[in-house]
């Protein structure tokens, strides 16, 4: 075996010799030092040979983890195999003893195209500016049969997903001048960022749940609706989460809400992220955001809401869609005027140590709507039709207990109506 490294050429023996024994400390600083060598050449029987003969040689079924390692580098440094490759040998080694040569023949496909029908296709390209996969199979069938271009024979009859491999070709790239990459699809609707309220309120966040399959039959859907800074929420519930339904259940959901609203923040589902969604939020002059890759806690606010107050109330049985109108007039009588004037929320106190670190501590414990008519400037904050004096006349019409103990009362009539 040969090697060749920083110009000079360097040789070992295929056979140790046993007057003179290398031990695994040898081999080790060999395999360090022979970082820069480039393998020169040799069979594929004589390396195989060969990394047999070393692992008996160093009893490798013997040796402890580290050792193991050292004798592995070594193999795969003087073969020039890679790393999987080498630890295939030596497996096979371990299962039988031996190290041999597969006796097997791979299956190959036979070649259809050559790099004839390539250069053609990439000629073919270059005059029409490169058409689509389908209009280009066109332009190949009618060469052929046509204008009987007698060439065009084989690639007459390629299909469209094979003339998309051929262009992926080396050959067709190096001759083809309008190749480009295909582009991933960007969706230029929302500011991928999480939302920044600086302690004011009107920075929704958005996030819908579904009340399960039957039978190939889809549930209901629940939009929740969160303010970030007061924990204010709006549950509306609708039949599906396309366009038809969900226009008018988010333009409700957002009137039901006594501040001005500044941002629509969701997660990057199409229900939400789509024209019909941004022509609303435009109008009403709603800045829409969507949450960023990776940072799953961009939207973490709703989605703990999800499961202490929607999944906690309506369970995860499924509710036929035909329900929808029922649910959501449950919702916007009483329930979430439950949730934003008798339900208390948990706000957190940040503290930083000296490095900086911040510390979450939920002590505070007040109803969104307390939350909200605690905020400096919260008066000017209100939106037409509503003001602190209404506010207060929904929020002390009862007790909090009691219109719990009513609430679990329309409950479960909801419930009745539901299982007739």
């Amino acid at each position: 075996m040969g090697y060749i490294g920083n110009g000079e050429s360097m040789t070992i023996t295929l056979t140790m010799n046993d007057k003179q024994p290398v031990g695994i400390k040898e081999i080790a600083a060999f395999t360090k030092g022979a970082t820069a060598l480039e393998f020169r050449g040799a069979s594929r029987k004589e390396r195989y040979a060969w990394a047999e003969a070393t692992l008996i040689r160093f009893r490798y079924r013997l040796l402890r983890k580290k050792k193991k390692s050292s004798v592995k580098e070594f193999i795969r440094t003087t073969t020039g195999y890679s790393d999987i490759q080498t630890k295939r040998l030596i497996g096979q080694y371990l299962k039988g003893g031996k190290v041999l040569l597969s006796a097997k023949k791979k299956h190959r496909f036979p070649v259809t195209y050559t790099t004839d029908d390539v250069a053609l296709l990439a000629k073919t390209d270059n005059a029409h500016e490169r058409l689509s996969g389908p209009a280009t199979k066109k332009i190949l069938a009618r060469e052929y049969a046509t204008f009987g271009k007698a060439e065009y024979a084989r690639l007459s009859h390629i299909s469209v997903s094979h003339l998309y491999n051929l262009r992926g070709r080396r050959q067709y790239v190096s001759h083809a001048t309008t190749y480009t990459k295909t582009l991933p699809s960007s969706v230029q609707i929302g500011e991928r960022r999480t939302p920044r309220p600086d302690g004011q309120p009107g920075f929704i966040r958005v996030d819908s749940v579904h009340q399960g399959d039957r039978d190939k039959e889809k549930g209901v859907y629940h939009i929740n609706l969160v303010d970030e800074v007061t924990q204010w929420e709006i549950v509306v519930c609708v039949e599906g989460i396309s366009e038809l339904f969900l226009e008018p259940a988010l333009e409700d959901a957002l009137a039901q809400f006594p501040f001005r609203i500044v941002n629509f923040h969701s997660d990057n589902g199409s229900e939400y992220v789509n024209k019909v969604v941004a022509k609303l939020l435009e109008k009403l002059l709603i800045h829409q955001t969507k949450s960023r890759a990776r940072r799953t806690n961009d939207n973490a606010l709703v989605e703990t809401k999800n499961g202490a107050v929607v999944r906690k109330w309506m369970g995860y049985r499924h509710i036929p869609k035909r329900y929808a109108s029922v649910i959501n007039e449950f919702y916007r009588s009483s329930f979430n005027d439950y949730l934003n004037f008798h339900r208390p929320c948990g706000f957190a106190t940040v503290t930083a140590d000296v490095r900086g670190k911040e510390k979450k501590v939920y002590d505070v414990y007040e109803t969104p709507y307390e939350k909200f008519k605690s905020l400096q400037g919260a008066e000017r904050c209100l939106v037409l039709g509503f003001t602190f004096a209404e506010l207060d006349r929904i929020a002390r019409r009862m007790s909090d207990t009691e219109y719990a103990v009513m609430m679990q009362k329309q409950k479960a009539e909801l419930w009745k109506n539901l299982s007739r």
